[in-house]
């Protein structure tokens, strides 16, 4: 193999591990909230603060590392985001009170966001076109394993070392993919960087929403993303609670659906055109939901549920990569600040929809919910289906 085929295989494995970063950031640590409780002697509110507290993070650190990597470069501040993880999972080892601890986990999910806002950047800089749809599907396969690996080995971590065990192999991950930048060469060259004050880089920022197909593949996304924080949310309540499995049975039913969601990423690419991909998934994904909500007033049975909820997450996993890819590609001009946008539209439809699925019964409003987000998402892949094909289109 020779240094440029080694470097590839570096990048595509360093962008995937950048991609995972969020749902370990976030899901690591499920598994010892409810002890970590006790360890602090607080409420399980507070505890699950600092939850959110790493999603706003994660939210707010997108915007601002996507567009400070369009006037720097990807390479600084992919090192300053790695070295902000580090150093905020190392003080939260000494956190003497839950409320200082919750503000070092804000502190990780901002400097994590570095790592999944510029994964999507990256590729972008260095592949387009169906190769960039390709790079994509490898990274979202990746990144589909994290959110079951992550409470598992969190789960077992913490039964021998309690939560700073958790934090410690957090601090080491850091560690390692701040090691693995000093490695990566820098994907945009100067010439090519945002130029001028920081006026410009805001410019650039608010011309993506002039693009009118940046816009339609950035509502399908975020719809895309309420589908699945939907059935994120509500997943361990059905299956635990309702259909009355036990948390090792519900965490074999959530790495099937997450391994369905790795196949869709897959089949994806048999699509000549992404936005045929996009377009065929977010009508699957209107099925699956519709009919899930329809068998609900015939049957009342984990198999039907789990059958609809299966296909759901195949479809998704044809729409990520392929809408992904049609955005970045339409937001070239500022890759950064498109990537940044893409990500905080995800985590802001997904924390505006996952309170909704707890109303009243859950397996009802979770099937509506979920329904009716497909079919906002259906609406604008029609309108991304209808564009005439351009020799630049994917």
């Amino acid at each position: 193999m020779g240094i440029k085929s080694r470097y590839l295989l570096f990048l595509i494995v360093f962008l995937g591990a950048l991609s995972a970063f969020g749902p370990f950031v976030t899901d690591f640590y499920l598994p010892v909230m409810p002890s970590m409780a006790g360890v602090f002697s607080t409420t399980t509110s507070m505890v699950q603060l600092g939850l959110a507290a790493s999603m706003i993070g994660l939210a707010v650190g997108q915007v601002i590392f996507g567009p400070l990597s369009d006037k720097w470069g990807r390479r600084p501040v992919l090192l300053a985001s790695m070295a902000l993880f580090s150093v905020a999972a190392f003080v939260s080892l000494f956190s003497p009170t839950i409320e200082f601890f919750n503000i070092c986990r804000f502190l990780q999910g901002l400097g994590g966001a570095g790592g999944i806002v510029l994964s999507r950047s990256i590729a972008t800089d260095c592949w387009e076109g169906r190769e960039l749809a390709k790079s994509l599907t490898i990274i979202s396969a990746i990144n589909g394993i994290a959110p079951v690996a992550a409470p598992i080995i969190g789960g077992l971590t913490g039964q021998f070392t309690g939560w700073r065990g958790i934090f410690i192999i957090l601090l080491l991950i850091g560690l390692i993919l701040f090691a693995m930048c000093i490695v990566f060469r820098e994907s945009v060259p100067p010439e090519n960087r945002i130029q001028g004050s920081w006026k410009n880089v805001a410019q650039s920022f608010f011309r993506l929403f002039r693009h009118r197909y940046f816009n339609v593949y950035l509502a399908i996304y975020g719809f895309g993303y309420s589908v699945l924080f939907g059935y994120l949310s509500s997943a361990s309540f059905i299956v635990q609670n309702h259909f009355g499995f036990n948390e090792l049975q519900f965490s074999l039913v959530f790495a099937l659906n997450a391994f369905g969601s790795i196949i869709g990423s897959v089949l994806a690419l048999r699509f000549k055109e992404m936005k045929n991909a996009a377009f065929f998934a977010m009508c699957g994904i209107t099925i699956a939901t519709g009919l899930q909500f329809v068998f609900y007033f015939l049957t009342d049975t984990f198999v039907v549920y789990e059958g609809f909820t299966f296909l759901t997450l195949l479809f998704l996993g044809f729409m990520f990569p392929s809408v992904t890819s049609l955005t970045m590609e339409e937001g070239k001009e500022a890759v950064g600040s498109a990537s940044a946008v893409l990500g905080s539209v995800g985590y802001l439809s997904g924390g505006l929809i996952s309170p909704l699925v707890g109303i009243g019964n859950i397996v009802f409003t979770s099937a509506l919910v979920l329904f009716i987000s497909s079919i906002g998402g259906v609406g604008f892949g029609f309108i991304a289906w209808r564009r005439k094909t351009r020799p630049a289109d994917i």
